[in-house]
């Protein structure tokens, strides 16, 4: 079972697609409107009918029920039940796949990257994944050290890269993808420069590293981030991140092409 069946039951509320991943996931796949996209791990449907608005069509994966039930109808949207190691859709039958933020749940990369190589033609495969290698430490990690801890067990972004041109034989790039401090989809680090939303329950039961965590740490945590908002002692710490309109937080789009 998925387990987002458990954890996602507001997903679509806090998870709120940000135009600046449409428009990039947009330009890397390179295609013409009415293309076919594969969109794995789908989760509520944001970036499909985000997709789909900009004139694709798209089929959406996703294993959870809870998740596709907060799916917005679209007729460009078809769903598909399914795991990205097993996908329901025929060879040869998608002109791009995106995954957004997904292939950390995966349980089998290997057979997840040869299924997106089955399905896809000769167009792109684009992924968005982080290694927090790659990250700067910011204060999120002081109050929240489990968040680093859990991430490290995460392969890192050199052995993503390895696994992915191993197994479609595509030419593959690593891309930054800097934070804007005013994100809409909240993911994990998405507001750092926004303390006050961890605090919100629903904020944080929309990121897995904090739903499937220890929740007494996380309560530990979000107590002490109370406490020094409220004193002031936060921004006594950190105001010096007001300056800073974006940072790297090891987020990375992975950009699979195939080699002409």
């Amino acid at each position: 079972m998925s387990i987002y069946n458990t954890i996602g039951q507001k997903y679509s509320k806090t998870r709120v697609p940000d135009i600046r991943i449409v428009n990039k996931l947009i330009d890397l796949l390179k295609l013409p409107k009415g293309s076919v996209i594969a969109d794995i791990g789908a989760g509520t449907g944001g970036y499909s009918l985000a997709l789909a608005n900009q004139g694709f069509f798209v089929y959406a994966v996703e294993p959870s029920v809870v998740m596709r039930k907060q799916a917005v109808v679209h007729q460009h949207v078809e769903w598909f039940t399914g795991y990205a190691e097993n996908l329901a859709l025929p060879d040869n039958s998608v002109d791009g796949v995106v995954s957004i933020l997904a292939i950390h749940h995966f349980s089998h990369l290997e057979k997840a990257f040869q299924e997106m190589h089955r399905v896809i033609r000769d167009g792109t495969i684009v992924l968005l994944t982080f290694d927090i290698r790659l990250a700067q430490k910011i204060w999120l990690y002081d109050y929240f050290p489990f968040l680093w801890e859990d991430a490290l067990q995460f392969l890192p972004l050199n052995e993503q890269i390895d696994l992915i041109q191993s197994q479609t034989k595509r030419r593959v790039e690593a891309i930054p993808f800097l934070l804007s401090h005013d994100l809409s989809d909240l993911f994990a680090a998405a507001a750092w420069r926004r303390p006050e939303l961890y605090l919100q329950p629903e904020v944080r039961a929309g990121i897995s590293s904090f739903a499937l965590a220890n929740q007494n740490l996380v309560e530990q945590g979000v107590n002490v981030l109370a406490a020094d908002l409220s004193r002031g002692e936060w921004n006594k710490k950190y105001d010096e991140i007001y300056k800073v309109k974006e940072v790297d937080i090891g987020y990375r789009f992975i950009c699979a092409t195939p080699d002409q």
